[in-house]
C-alpha cells in the first residue's frame, strides 16, 4: 500500500514504547529475536529484514534505538502530515526528558507553530498513563505543523492533570477548560503556581507556558502537582533563587556540569564482556589497585562517604587500555538512577580515588576543592531539586539520566567561588561525613539535611536566614511532588523541620 508523505490533516496514535535496549541501558539482542519485531511469531530473517528497512526508512529522522520503536512511530507521523496539520501522540515520559528523544523535541521545535503536552501527576502507579495497559507514565503531545508565513515555535503549553479522565465526558470537560483558560502563567514568572485547571468547583490539575529551545532541551514541566517548584528550579537553572513565598531574588552562579567538570565513562567501556572493556569486576578487597563504586546499597549510601564496593581486574593485553580508564577515576561520584523513596544520596564520595560503575559514574574536577563542594551541593535540598528538574521522571519516585546526559546538569559554579567559600565547603563536608541522610523523599523531615541546608545557603552562599527558611518551604513542596514519593507512605514520626 502507497501512502505518500504530506497528505494527512491529523494523525493520532498510541504507538508501541519496545525498546531495542533493556532498562539498564545497552543492547539487548539476543540470538533468537530482534525485540520490536519479535510478535506474531514471526521468523528470525524476518525479523531481520525489518529492522534493516526500519534503519533504511529512519535515516534523517528523529527515530533513536534507544528512545523506542515510538520514536519511529513519531517520524512516521510527520513524514505523513501536510503543513497545518495536527499530529496527537501518547508517548512515554521519558519523551520530555530523555537524550534519545531529543531529536523528536528538535523536530517539533523546528517544524511545528503549536504544541500542548499534557501528562499526570497522580499518586498511584496504573493513573500515570493515559492508556489502558501500559502501566508507566506517559504524555500526549499534540502540535500543528508549520504552515508557509508561520511564525517559529517559541512556547509550549504545558498540562499537569491530577488523574487520568474518568470517560469521555470528562475528558471534554477539562479539554474544554484547558482551551477556554485567558492567561495562562508562565513557568518564568516566579513561584506562584500554575494556572488552575477547573472543572465546576473541582481542580483537575494545573498548566503553564514555557520557552521552547531549537536544541531539544529537556521538558522539565511535566508531572507536576504544584507548578511553584518547576518555577523555582526553572529559576535555579538561570542562576535565579527564587524560591515560593518570597518577593526577592538572589542571584546564585549556576552552570552546567560539563563547564566545571568531567563525567566518567559508560560502564560498557570500564568492565565486561565487550572489548572495549579493559577490565573485569570482582569481589572488593581493602588492598585492590584499581577500586570500584559499582552498584546500590542503600542501606550503605546514608553518608557522604561511601566505600568502593568491588574491584577492577586487568584483562590480559588491555594493561595500556586499562590506564586510559583509570585516568578518569575521582573521588566524587553521581547518581544516575536515584530511588528518591530509598536512597539518600544524588552525589557520594570515595576516601581514594575508585572507578564509577553502573549506578555511580565518576565526575572528575580540575581542583580537589570542587570535589567538596559537589558533594556538599548535591545533596542539600537545592541539589536535588536541579537534578529532579533535569531528570527523566518516567518511573514514580525515581529520576534518571544516562550518562551521556550529566553533563548537562546544572550545578553551583564553584569556579565563580571564592577560596574562603570553598574552605566552607570542605569544613560542611567534613561535619557531614558521619552524618547520616533520610531517603530524599523525607528531605523536609530530615534533621540533618536541614541542617546541611542552612550551612549550604547560610554560610556557603552567605545568603539570610529567610532565605533558607524559604528553602525548607521548598523541600516540603518537593517531598509533596507524586513523583518523589511515588505514592510511599510517610513513616508517623517524619515531621516538617525547619
Amino acid at each position: 500500500v502507497d501512502i505518500p508523505d504530506g497528505t494527512f490533516d491529523i494523525v493520532i496514535m498510541n504507538p508501541p514504547f519496545t525498546r531495542a535496549g533493556s532498562d539498564w541501558e545497552g543492547s539487548e539482542r539476543d540470538e533468537d529475536y530482534i525485540k520490536q519485531f519479535r510478535g506474531l511469531s514471526t521468523a528470525l530473517d524476518t525479523q531481520k529484514e525489518m529492522a534493516n528497512r526500519l534503519s533504511q526508512r529512519a535515516k534523517d529522522t528523529c527515530y533513536h534505538g534507544y528512545a523506542g520503536i515510538a520514536s519511529a512511530f513519531a517520524a512516521l507521523a510527520d513524514k505523513k502530515l501536510k503543513t497545518g496539520g495536527v499530529i496527537a501522540l501518547v508517548l512515554p515520559l521519558s519523551a520530555a526528558a530523555g537524550l534519545s528523544w531529543q531529536d523528536f523535541r528538535k523536530m517539533l521545535s523546528a517544524n511545528y507553530s503549536e504544541l500542548e503536552v499534557l501528562s499526570l501527576s497522580a499518586d498511584e502507579d496504573d493513573e500515570l498513563s493515559f492508556s489502558a495497559d501500559t502501566g508507566m507514565a506517559e504524555c500526549l503531545v499534540i502540535a500543528r505543523k508549520k504552515a508557509s508565513g508561520d511564525s517559529l515555535l517559541t512556547r509550549t503549553h504545558f498540562t499537569s492533570l491530577r488523574h487520568r479522565p474518568k470517560g469521555f465526558a470528562s475528558a471534554a470537560a477539562i479539554a474544554m477548560s484547558i482551551t477556554d483558560s485567558g492567561h495562562i502563567r508562565q513557568v518564568e514568572d516566579g513561584p506562584y503556581g500554575g494556572t488552575t485547571v477547573l472543572v465546576g468547583n473541582e481542580v483537575c490539575g494545573e498548566m503553564v507556558t514555557s520557552r521552547v529551545g531549537q536544541d531539544g532541551v529537556n521538558w522539565g514541566a511535566v508531572r507536576l502537582r504544584d507548578y511553584a517548584v518547576a518555577q523555582t528550579a526553572y529559576s535555579l537553572s538561570q542562576s535565579r533563587l527564587w524560591l515560593p513565598g518570597e518577593s526577592t531574588v538572589a542571584n546564585i552562579p549556576i552552570a552546567v556540569l560539563d563547564h566545571v567538570g568531567q563525567r566518567g565513562l559508560y560502564d560498557m567501556n570500564i568492565a565486561g564482556k565487550g572489548a572495549s572493556a579493559p577490565f573485569t569486576k570482582a569481589q572488593s578487597s581493602p588492598t585492590a589497585t584499581f577500586p570500584a563504586l559499582w552498584n546500590h546499597s542503600a542501606s550503605k549510601e546514608t553518608r557522604f562517604l561511601c566505600e568502593a564496593d568491588s574491584q577492577l581486574v586487568v584483562k590480559s593485553g588491555a594493561e595500556s587500555k586499562a590506564h586510559e580508564v583509570w585516568s578518569t577515576a575521582s573521588r566524587t561520584h553521581f547518581n544516575r538512577d536515584f530511588r528518591f523513596t530509598s536512597q539518600s544520596l544524588l552525589v557520594s564520595f570515595t576516601e581514594q580515588k575508585s572507578i564509577g560503575g553502573r549506578a555511580w559514574p565518576n565526575v572528575k574536577f580540575d581542583r580537589p576543592a570542587f570535589e567538596y563542594a559537589f558533594t556538599v551541593w548535591g545533596n542539600s535540598t537545592l541539589g536535588l531539586l536541579s537534578f529532579w528538574w533535569h531528570a527523566n521522571r518516567q518511573v514514580s519516585g525515581r529520576g534518571t539520566a544516562t550518562v551521556s546526559a550529566i553533563p548537562t546538569l546544572p550545578v553551583l559554579d564553584f569556579r565563580a567561588l571564592s577560596d574562603e567559600q570553598l574552605a566552607i565547603a570542605e569544613d560542611i563536608f567534613n561535619d557531614f561525613r558521619d552524618r547520616e541522610l533520610k531517603p530524599a523523599y523525607l528531605a523536609d523531615a530530615d534533621p540533618n539535611r536541614a541542617l546541611l541546608d542552612r550551612r549550604v545557603v547560610c554560610d556557603l552562599l552567605g545568603l539570610e536566614e529567610s532565605v533558607y527558611e524559604g528553602v525548607r518551604r521548598l523541600a516540603a513542596k518537593w517531598c509533596a511532588e507524586p513523583s518523589v514519593h511515588g505514592g510511599k507512605a510517610r513513616p508517623g514520626d517524619a515531621k516538617f523541620v525547619v
